[in-house]
């Protein structure tokens, strides 16, 4: 998951001095035979002496001064005139040159969007940019940070631009270039967009990528099954959501979970269960460095109490949390706002709605972000026009027309990256409290599908032990404490500090 215009051409000037004195009259020359006749017969003082720069006469000439004089005056007027041509050929040649320099084919690898969807970006760039071409490719998920770090100097296949999540910068050491400042001055990258990219897409003073839409946890329901429970509005806070779980939860006669109110409390059949359980540590002021404390190990008892029997509402029992939501099998489910793409897609007629995370007794809104970001690469030969072209696909009216673009194929499209957009979604039915929440995202690497193989995905393994480990009888301290000693590790291994 930001328009060029042609550079205007330099004017070219001259001004006269209001204040040089005007040319005196000369008195009338002897008539002498010593003047060539070409001259006399050709050259004129009125033809040739420019006002600006005839000699002011002071005193009366000497015998044959005059003609001598005008032949100076027809040196000096050639000599100026030879001057403007070499500077406005000069200022041609160099427009020329500008033109070829910007003649670059730049490889874009994205992830998501078909080459269909961006193609009319591409087009009008390359109208635009006539020297430019921009060739999209749609790469695999599967593998393809391994592409973007591989360092061997034999590879040719290298993108100048490519997509990178949120949370892999750390991942990308000496690889991603940096956003320079007279693409991005930090005054404007920060007031452009979310607090969140600022705060992930920063090492020392520079950035490192352009985000082109935002998105994160929010809350989805099915506001059928809540009509059928008497439930007439969507939760805003936990014991909302536990009250409404509960009233919501349907079990036959043995106890078997028949529908669920909320999918929450395990690891293996809920997507995005690393995503939220680390959400509910940020939200229970603990930290992913400190999993031994007390508000770490409340998040995760938490978590899990919503699958403890005999009072569960959601046990492994139950299909994959987004098909059993799609299957109205489960009236609650916490995941980005993309999966609705994919729900609405098994279950066109679902009646799905969207609001934001609950929060804390005492607490304030807050979110987990998961977003993409376009970033050059390093051993790019063009960087200059690799990031000229992001600037122009982070432009306003760009983003809407990829938007645009975009819900032609899907219901909706990426959420906007830029604050200064935000009020175009904010009440859309589907991605309207990813808005409402972007302004209170924080980042963690505990993103699940992100296919890193690397930061996200051995972080959530070690979360993934946890709550499994709980559920076989170890205490969540102890739980906590295994996963702590994998997960600093993994930090080291990347220089997290």
């Amino acid at each position: 998951m930001d328009d060029q215009h042609l550079q205007p051409q330099p004017e070219i000037s001259g001004t006269i001095d209001p204040n040089q004195s005007s040319p005196q009259p000369q008195p009338a020359a002897p008539q002498v035979n010593l003047v060539p006749e070409t001259v006399s017969e050709e050259v004129t003082t009125e033809e040739f002496v420019p006002t600006a720069v005839a000699p002011e006469a002071s005193y009366a000439p000497e015998h044959g001064s005059s003609n001598k004089s005008r032949i100076f005056l027809v040196i000096g007027a050639i000599l100026v005139f030879i001057i403007f041509f070499v500077v406005i050929f000069k200022f041609l040649f160099k427009g020329d040159k500008k033109v070829a320099s910007k003649t670059a084919t730049i490889k874009y690898w994205g992830l998501w969007e078909d080459k269909a969807t961006i193609e009319p970006i591409l087009q009008e760039y390359k109208r635009k940019n006539p020297g430019v071409t921009i060739e999209y490719t749609k790469m695999d998920p599967k593998n393809y940070r391994e592409k973007l770090i591989n360092r061997d100097e034999t590879v040719t296949d290298r993108p100048d631009i490519f997509r990178f999540h949120n949370t892999w910068l750390p991942e990308l050491s000496g690889i991603a270039a940096a956003v320079p400042k007279d693409i991005f001055s930090d005054e404007v990258y920060e007031k452009t967009f979310y607090p969140v990219a600022s705060s992930d897409l920063k090492i020392d003073k520079n950035y490192f990528g352009i985000p082109l839409e935002i998105d994160g946890l929010i809350l989805i329901y099915n506001s059928a099954l809540f009509k059928a429970a008497g439930i007439d509005k969507a939760p805003t806070t936990w014991e909302e959501v536990i009250e409404y779980a509960a009233k919501l939860t349907v079990k036959d006669e043995s106890g078997k979970l028949f529908t669920s109110g909320i999918a929450l409390g395990t690891a293996t059949n809920i997507e995005h269960f690393s995503d939220i359980l680390g959400w509910m540590i940020l939200q229970n002021g603990g930290d992913l460095k400190n999993l031994t404390s007390a508000e770490s190990v409340g998040a995760l008892q938490q978590f899990r109490t919503f699958a403890e029997i005999p009072t569960n509402l959601w046990d492994e029992t139950m299909p994959n949390s987004i098909a059993a939501f799609a299957q109205e099998k489960v009236a609650m489910i916490i995941a980005p706002s993309w999966q609705i793409l994919a729900i609405k897609q098994a279950n066109p007629d679902i009646a799905l709605k969207t609001t934001l995370l609950p929060v804390v007794p005492g607490g304030s809104q807050i979110s987990l972000a998961n977003y993409w970001v376009e970033g050059v690469s390093r051993y790019s030969t063009n960087q200059k026009e690799a990031w000229d072209f992001l600037k122009f696909l982070s432009q306003k009216e760009t983003m809407e027309k990829l938007y645009s673009e975009q819900t032609k194929t899907r219901i909706f499209g990426e959420p906007y990256s830029r604050v200064d957009l935000g009020a175009k979604l904010v009440q859309n039915e589907y991605n309207g409290p990813v808005i409402a929440q972007a302004k209170n995202m924080k980042s963690l690497p505990v993103i699940s599908r992100t296919h890193d193989n690397g930061l996200n995905d051995e972080i959530v393994k070690y979360l993934e032990n946890a709550v499994n480990a709980t559920a076989q009888g170890v205490s969540y301290s102890d739980a906590f404490s295994t996963a702590q000693s994998g997960i600093t590790q993994v930090f080291a291994k990347y220089n997290i500090k």
